[in-house]
């Protein structure tokens, strides 16, 4: 017996001695593989890399580093860097290096700057659109390391934002996407897939961003589910906080056109509809309240100035003790708050108890079918539609009714500026006109 843990002991002393032979000869000056790993990454991914040194650490674990790091973008893409990060940490398999094999067992990227963006060819600046060919790779020394499967990739602290370049003279446009502060851990990490087939998954995981951004609308504390393909990026089980309130649902973005197509779907609560507003200028100022929501977009991002022109979709909102100020200096709106809840006379004109709508956005324009709006002993009801852009035309027709019975006095003087008297209650013909900035609330006699 002791003769068998004599053997084992000479067995793992020698596999110790040997590895740490080969750590020896493969680490004893890594930066001198600093040519031959930038060359390996350059034929690789079809673009230029800059490494500023290569270094090893033993603790806590065998690892190489990479510090200043930085892809360099392709063309036609303007100057600048794909990926930059300061460092970049590889743990590597000890029991490989027997082999004279550097295995990377998981990957750490410190603070790293990405930067996306597509060509409106359909072209992306992290494709390998402009491989080297003929760039004499098996000429030289073979790399110390190749990219496969990587069983963890993490990122700490980083920032990726994304954006199109503007048609046709390919000048850089607005960033549409940004996330600050990430924290993400991917699984099984498949670097060749991203030239498989379009069902391949290149990674899944767990991604968490201090904010986000998507056009106008701002979100903190953003949680999400991971999901990477060739062509395709699903945020799934997605969960944010967005203007006073919570939003939840899915998003995913399809890259494989020449303009990239988005999705979403959330349900919204709490949301500070004043502060919403205030990220679009033509939305500032327009309605307050809290406000909650399903909601469901899609569409493409354009290669232009305006890229989020084109999206449509369909929500339902549901606005809790609000207000509309624009109209609170109309004639018609000051008028009507003489038929309502005595308790409600010192809110302002145009205040509001519940405000619930169907919204569809198509063409530029949010139209609604069933707008009701509850103004404390009035109820109005009306249809129309909106203008996004262009100054925010307004088209909206509908019927105001009273609630609560009026006077003789009142009814005969209502009726007499166009108001109708069905079963002992008012009801008065209205529109809305005129432009977002300055809306017109008329009755209609």
């Amino acid at each position: 017996m002791s003769s068998r843990r004599s053997i084992a002991v000479v067995l793992i002393a020698s596999v110790i001695v040997l590895a740490g032979a080969v750590v020896a000869l493969v680490f004893r000056n890594p930066d001198r593989y600093r040519p031959q790993v930038i060359a390996y990454l350059q034929d690789k991914t079809g673009k230029q890399i800059q490494i500023g040194r290569l270094g090893v650490s033993l603790l806590p674990t065998l690892s190489i580093r990479l510090y200043d790091i930085g892809v360099k973008n392709p063309p036609p893409f303007p100057t600048g860097y794909f990926l930059a990060a300061p460092r970049i940490t590889a743990e590597i398999d000890a029991a490989a290096l027997l082999h004279r094999r550097i295995v990377i067992k998981s990957v750490v990227l410190n603070d790293p700057v990405i930067n996306v963006i597509s060509d409106p060819d359909g072209l992306w600046n992290f494709e390998n659109a402009a491989a080297l060919k003929g760039s004499g790779q098996s000429d030289r020394e073979p790399p110390p390391f190749s990219l496969g499967v990587i069983s963890t990739v993490e990122i700490k602290g980083g920032t990726l934002s994304g954006s199109s370049l503007i048609d046709p003279s390919d000048r850089p446009g607005p960033v549409v996407l940004e996330f600050h502060n990430i924290a993400a851990q991917l699984k099984q990490v498949d670097f060749d897939a991203f030239t498989g087939p379009a069902s391949s998954l290149v990674a899944e995981g767990d991604l968490k961003a201090d904010s986000a951004r998507f056009g106008s609308v701002l979100a903190t504390n953003v949680r999400s589910h991971l999901r990477i393909l060739p062509k395709q990026v699903f945020l799934n089980d997605l969960s944010v906080e967005a203007h006073g309130g919570r939003a939840s649902g899915d998003f995913s973005f399809n890259l494989a056109g020449s303009k990239t197509k988005f999705s979403t779907n959330v349900q919204a609560s709490g949301v500070d509809v004043a502060y919403l507003l205030a990220q679009f200028p033509e939305g500032r100022g327009k309605m307050t309240g809290k406000m909650q929501a399903t909601l469901k977009l899609e569409g493409e991002i354009e290669h232009s100035y305006n890229p989020l022109a084109g999206i449509s979709g369909s929500s339902h909102i549901i606005v809790r003790n609000g207000e509309l100020p624009t109209l609170n200096q109309n004639e018609n709106m000051m008028k009507m708050t003489r038929f309502r809840d005595p308790g409600a006379a010192s809110r302002a004109p145009s205040s509001f108890s519940t405000l619930s709508a169907d919204m569809n956005l198509a063409n530029r324009r949010i139209s609604s079918h069933q707008i009701d709006i509850a103004f404390y002993g009035i109820d109005l009801q009306c249809s129309g539609s909106l203008g996004v852009m262009g100054g925010g035309g307004l088209y909206y027709r509908g019927v105001a009714n009273v609630l609560n019975g009026q006077g003789f006095f009142t009814n005969m003087m209502a009726r007499m500026s166009g108001a109708k008297l069905e079963k002992g209650k008012l009801s008065f013909p209205i529109r809305i006109e005129g432009t977002l900035q300055s809306p017109i609330f008329s009755v209609v006699n």
